[in-house]
């Protein structure tokens, strides 16, 4: 399997990447429990993605960080979500951040990925994101985000790691 830093992709490979997949799909089926009005059904998004970070905790131990080249584009996408939604999970987002920020720094993963990632860790650790990735609340109209550091230079962060500016990032998110 290709790691970071730079194997080739075999069998193992192939398998985990179906299950990385998988998860991801998954993920995407059940991610509307998450905010459900029933306990029951927000019950069992919080067991999937504990079930899902502890395999993805797994993973990193034995393999680093699933990178594109080791496991394919879906799966290294599959691979960023699980730890992205692992929110309860904190250590497990922190080693995810620890490990893509070394294969982001060879070439290996998404910078943009990455962004994302390390402001739900901040958030979810209580401190200030860098990158505006993560909307707190929705006033007046407009998402509004979780607390960001120097948000003056804001979009310039952004636009360092291929994320458009705020403002058109949050249009999506207004109720129309």
């Amino acid at each position: 399997m290709t790691t970071a830093r730079g194997d080739r992709m075999d069998l193992q490979g192939s398998a985990l990447a179906a299950e990385l997949v998988a998860m991801m799909v998954e993920d995407n089926a059940t991610a509307r429990l998450a905010h459900s009005s029933d306990l029951a059904e927000q019950a069992v998004w919080r067991r999937l993605t504990a079930r899902h970070g502890d395999r993805l905790s797994e993973i990193m131990a034995v393999h680093g960080w699933p990178t594109e080249r080791a496991v394919g584009a879906d799966a290294a996408r599959a691979a960023w979500l699980v730890a992205q939604h692992a929110d309860r999970q904190l250590d497990v987002q922190r080693r995810a951040v620890e490990l893509m920020a070394e294969a982001v720094a060879v070439g290996a993963a998404s910078a943009r990925d990455l962004a994302f990632l390390e402001d739900r860790l901040a958030v979810n650790e209580g401190r200030e994101q860098r990158y505006g990735t993560q909307i707190g609340a929705v006033a007046d109209g407009r998402p509004v985000p979780w607390p960001c550091e120097d948000p003056e230079r804001l979009d310039e962060r952004r636009a360092q790691v291929g994320i458009e500016p705020f403002d058109e990032y949050t249009a999506r998110f207004a109720p129309r």
